[in-house]
């Protein structure tokens, strides 16, 4: 049962982010699906998109390291929403990445980056583009670990060491602090490996804000793991984009449910 003043937080909160919160209480994580408007035409997206969805992808991502066309981007986001009923969320690289047709954005600081640009500067560019758009904003954090990704050289990021969760926890709680809802770990589009389950769970064990995953996972196993270490959500791309393959898709979603029944600390509930 929820009490009043968690009820009362909850309505600070856009529609969009209520529906997150709302999955994750509901089946323990989420799984997104990131399309990069880079790799298909609009039709192929809303395609994949619908594919997604169909196996229980419970968001779309739209964005990439080096997109650069706002045209395209309206399209991509405009051909999805055709297609789907699931929210369509802004995964940003820089101000020409904002769409008024997605139903909201990450707004996102790149806590690591060495550049101020990255960290509030295209923030700043953006933000009356947001708001004359009425787009949702949810405030991230978002750290990159690795430097061998398109992410790390365009952010100019000082990597995050994969094996060290004390640095990515500190960055986390950070976050938490400055008022970021969520946290998105990053090992990078295409990346070898997921980020190590004691890494995540180490930034679990000092943040309650939301916890997103991204890169590296391309199977049930890398699922499973990641969400029993305490992700709240995985994001996947490159392997929906490279294999299309509905089956393999399925079984990630049901391995991630699978990885958040495991866990053995209490459920997390809604703020």
């Amino acid at each position: 049962m929820i009490s009043l003043l968690k009820r009362l937080e909850m309505l600070k909160l856009g529609r969009v982010e209520r529906y997150i919160l709302n999955e994750i209480e509901k089946n323990g994580c989420m799984h997104m699906t990131l399309l990069d408007p880079e790799n298909f035409s609009p039709q192929e997206m809303a395609k994949c998109a619908k594919m997604c969805e169909e196996q229980g992808t419970g968001a779309i991502m739209v964005g990439g390291s080096i997109l650069q066309s706002q045209t395209t981007l309206d399209e991509c986001v405009m051909m999805i929403k055709e297609n789907v009923s699931i929210p369509v969320i802004l995964f940003p690289n820089n101000i020409n990445a904002i769409s008024r047709h997605a139903d909201a954005i990450w707004f996102m600081s790149l806590l690591n980056s060495t550049d101020w640009y990255y960290i509030v500067g295209a923030q700043m560019q953006g933000s009356f583009l947001i708001k004359k758009y009425g787009l949702e904003a949810i405030p991230m954090g978002y750290l990159v670990f690795g430097s061998d990704t398109a992410v790390s050289a365009i952010g100019r990021v000082l990597p995050l060491p994969f094996n060290k969760g004390e640095v990515a926890a500190g960055y986390a709680l950070a976050a938490q602090y400055l008022g970021m809802r969520f946290v998105y770990l990053e090992a990078g589009s295409g990346a070898q490996n997921p980020i190590p389950p004691d890494t995540i769970r180490a930034v679990r064990d000092v943040v309650e804000i939301t916890i997103v995953v991204g890169g590296g996972i391309t199977s049930p196993e890398d699922s499973r793991a990641v969400t029993k270490a305490g992700a709240d959500i995985i994001v996947t791309g490159t392997i929906v984009e490279r294999s299309k393959n509905a089956e393999l898709l399925s079984r990630i979603i049901q391995a991630a449910r699978e990885g958040a029944a495991s866990r053995q600390w209490p459920k997390k509930t809604l703020p």
